[in-house]
């Protein structure tokens, strides 16, 4: 059996929106120490839409997979959806990870919900200003 599935290595070999986004209004980094690897998301909200979202992984093929399918299933979602997602349905969705590289899937969780949090506070300084 493949260790890794065909999506998996698609989306490794091909991912999907990568790069940095200028006029973010939502940024979230995270970082395992454990295995060194660290995710860069980007936003780009309006009207409380993700109309963009740009990745930078620095890691393993099963943490750039998992950045790239998390950013593919937010992407033009309304934030109250975005925030629902979980590692588990990112894994799902790259059709199964190995149990030892599920923390790559955590990690596209916790840097989407990192920059979900710093666009809340991005936009209540705006409010208080």
């Amino acid at each position: 059996m493949a260790l890794y599935s065909e999506k998996v290595m698609d989306h490794f070999r091909n991912p999907r929106n990568v790069g940095v986004i200028e006029d973010a209004n939502g940024i979230g980094e995270v970082g395992n120490a454990k295995c060194g690897d660290i995710m860069k998301m980007y936003l780009k909200i309006e009207d409380d839409i993700i109309k963009d979202v740009k990745f930078e992984t620095f890691g393993c093929g099963s943490a750039i997979a998992s950045s790239s399918m998390a950013t593919e299933m937010i992407k033009g979602q309304p934030v109250a959806e975005a925030e629902k997602l979980t590692n588990k349905a990112v894994a799902e969705a790259l059709d199964g990870l190995p149990d030892y590289k599920m923390h790559c899937s955590v990690l596209a969780e916790e840097a989407i919900k990192s920059a979900l949090e710093d666009y809340r506070k991005r936009s209540e300084n705006k409010t208080e200003n």
